[in-house]
Parts: structure tokens; sequence; C-alpha cells
């Protein structure tokens, strides 16, 4: 059983940055590949990022190439989202989830999920 836990959301102005973190309970974070979804208001949940067990390998959507960076920790059991020049359209509540599938960008692949955090971006 993992846990994890969203934070670092909040409101910012469209060119600035924000940092989420993912605290995951457990000994067994390593195991997993950990990802970030988004699910703006009236759109479906899509994949932002992930990260392969080591932290050696990072996955990206299109759009967040070049400007959000994922991370992890797992001396710490934490992952990170590095968000830089976010634009309005990143506006949306961050999930991040475990799985154990090297299938990182489906979503219904993840076995856990944390309860969000709301990241509003203002143009």
């Amino acid at each position: 059983q993992v846990q994890l836990v969203e934070s670092g959301g909040g409101l910012v102005q469209a060119g600035g940055s924000l940092r989420l973190s993912c605290a995951a309970s457990g000994r067994t974070f390593s195991s997993y590949y950990m990802g970030w979804f988004r699910q703006a208001p009236g759109k479906v949940r899509e994949f932002v990022a992930a990260v392969s067990r080591s932290g050696s390998s990072t996955y990206y959507i299109d759009s967040v190439k070049g400007r959000f960076i994922i991370s992890r920790d797992n001396a710490k059991n934490t992952v990170y989202l590095q968000m830089n020049s976010l634009e309005p359209e990143d506006t949306a509540v961050y999930y991040c989830a475990a799985t154990v599938s090297g299938s990182y960008y489906r979503g219904s692949v993840y076995d856990y999920w944390g309860q969000g955090t709301q990241v509003t971006v203002s143009s």
C-alpha cells in the first residue's frame, strides 16, 4: 500500500514558476514509476510527466517539454514537478500517481493516486 500526498500548488501569474512535491509512504517507493497527471475543468485527465524507478529516465507530453522537469529523491520518498514558464493553459488539478507498469503514459495502469493539488495560472 502506498499513500501519496501532493503539495506546492497555488496561484501564479503567467510566466511564473511552481514546484509540486509528492510525498509517498511505504518502503517500496523506488519500485514504482511515478507520474504526474492533470485535469482541467471540463476536460479529461491527461498525462503530464513520468520518471523511471531510478530517476534516470523522464517522459513528458509535448506541451510541457522544455518547461517542466520531473525528478525524484528515493531517499526521501518524494517526486517533484518543477513547472516553469507557466501558461494559463496549465491551470488544472495536478495529481501524482505510482505504477509498477512501464506504460507510464496510461492513467489506467497507475495503482495509487494522490488527492491532487490545484494550480491556477492567471494571464
